[in-house]
């Protein structure tokens, strides 16, 4: 295990271990900044951060003082070879956990193959290679699909396995509580976590992450055949054993919720949190206007939150607003093609005068005088975004994504679908055409927002829920 200790830890305090899979601290975004909030928040905690990642990168939040250590798991790290000859009943074992998983009726062997691999450090290419792992491919391929080719069948399977038998073999850090923030590979981690040390696990969904991965398969034009159907099989099944292995599973809104009880959540172990900001940073803002029209966009510049869909708007917007300009606030540096591909963009259509990319700011200088926030996001679950612009007093207009619709009353002058940048155009000048309208969205959003998405409550609630759930298992 690489633990990297960041401060001294509290003997006399609880210790959550936090499980993050690509965000934080090294991805910056709604997810990490709500992980930095919850962690800062709990003072009464320390904290572990187990960070699963593709590479090795820099941290890019400064840790608050009750973060005790790192440890940073690459899911491409090889592992230590095998010490021990592989035994033959981990084998029966593993054909009996996948025909439980098959008719769905039961997770409970693996914790079984889970202590086969983390006792005796099985390294997974030598499983795979082993004879009788071969015969269980074979006999599973003329089951589920014999038509496609076996070698797609093979290396599917193949592929898709390695993770999850190199994160069994891992040490894990021992803290009193396991916090995944998704299921897959983090979910996955925090359920071995809890075999191992017997503790609770808590999980919290900020989207859905098989759905999420299921879109991104079937987007890859490399996944193919029974290969793409594989991926996203394995993925429903690493969110179905987190649910059940999980002691709590929160999601940040109900229609959330009723798919995760659809994929194998208990309902009486299901719970909604919304999503809270620090209200005051935002509320009290001293704001002043701006000769042209100001839209502006928070967000990474990274293909999910489609900010060429918001160029074309603001191309859209521009044609029917002279005096208006375009802000795009967040980092440029995680996705350098997709950036130089949005400046071409602004180029190829000359208004280059019209929008500004600012990087990495704070984004409340802004928010003192934008006229609208817009959101062309593919994909969202709750946006943080969309509380702070209504608690500094900007009205949103939004792609219909994640929770979105709900938060904005499901007015359809301020939606659109995915992609559709004529919509989003017309939402925009809609508001600019009616400043009464606009004037009666900001005075709603700033009562909504301080009554039910206030980060004190948020925090409250955590603390309860660790504090429940950790003395439950003493």
């Amino acid at each position: 295990m690489d633990f990297i200790a960041i401060n001294n830890p509290d003997p006399l305090k609880k210790t959550i271990c936090v499980i993050a899979e690509g965000s934080y601290p090294y991805i910056t975004g709604g997810v990490s900044t709500w992980i930095q909030d919850i962690i800062s928040g709990l003072s009464n905690y320390n904290f572990i951060i187990l960070a699963i990642s593709a590479e090795e990168d820099e941290p890019k939040y400064k840790f608050p003082p009750n973060v005790i250590g790192l440890v940073n798991k690459l899911l491409t790290a090889p592992v230590e070879k095998p010490k021990k000859k592989i035994h033959k009943t981990f084998f029966t074992t593993i054909e009996s956990f996948h025909n439980d998983i098959m008719q769905k009726k039961d997770f409970s062997k693996f914790k079984d193959i889970f202590a086969f691999i983390n006792n005796n450090r099985y390294e997974s290419s030598s499983l795979q290679r082993h004879i009788t792992s071969f015969k269980i491919v074979t006999q599973y391929y003329s089951i589920r699909n014999p038509l496609y080719q076996f070698s797609d069948y093979f290396w599917a399977w193949r592929a898709s396995h390695e993770y999850m038998m190199k994160i069994m073999t891992w040490d894990f850090p021992q803290a009193d509580l396991y916090h995944p923030i998704s299921t897959g590979y983090a979910g996955f981690a925090a359920v071995c976590a809890k075999i191992k040390y017997k503790k609770p696990v808590i999980l919290t969904e900020h989207g859905l992450y098989n759905k999420e991965r299921e879109i991104d398969i079937k987007r890859a034009t490399w996944v193919k055949g029974y290969q793409r159907d594989m991926w996203i099989n394995i993925f429903n099944d690493l969110s179905t054993i987190t649910y059940n292995y999980a002691d709590l599973v929160v999601s940040l809104f109900e229609a959330n919720r009723n798919i995760q009880i659809s994929q194998g959540a208990k309902r009486e172990k299901t719970m909604v949190i919304p999503n809270g900001i620090e209200i005051e940073r935002y509320l009290h803002l001293k704001r002043h206007s701006k000769e042209e029209f100001s839209i502006g966009i928070v967000a990474r510049v990274v293909p999910i939150k489609d900010i060429k869909t918001f160029i074309i708007m603001a191309k859209i917007v521009a044609e029917s607003i002279p005096e208006v300009k375009f802000y795009i606030i967040g980092p440029t540096d995680e996705d350098e093609e997709y950036y130089k591909d949005c400046i071409k963009l602004v180029e190829n259509f000359q208004i280059q005068d019209k929008v500004i990319f600012t990087g990495k700011a704070d984004v409340r200088e802004y928010y003192r005088f934008l006229d609208v926030v817009v959101l062309s996001s593919i994909r969202e679950a709750q946006p943080l975004v969309i509380l702070e612009a209504y608690a500094a007093g900007i009205p949103v207009v939004s792609t219909r994504v994640g929770n979105v619709p709900e938060m904005l009353d499901y007015d359809e002058n301020l939606l659109a679908d995915p992609k559709d940048s004529e919509k989003l155009a017309q939402a925009v000048i809609y508001l600019y055409n009616n400043p009464q309208y606009l004037k009666k969205l900001t005075e709603q959003n700033k009562v909504k927002v301080t009554q039910f998405y206030n980060k004190n409550d948020l925090i409250a609630t955590y603390d309860n829920l660790y504090k429940n759930h950790i003395d439950s298992y003493h």
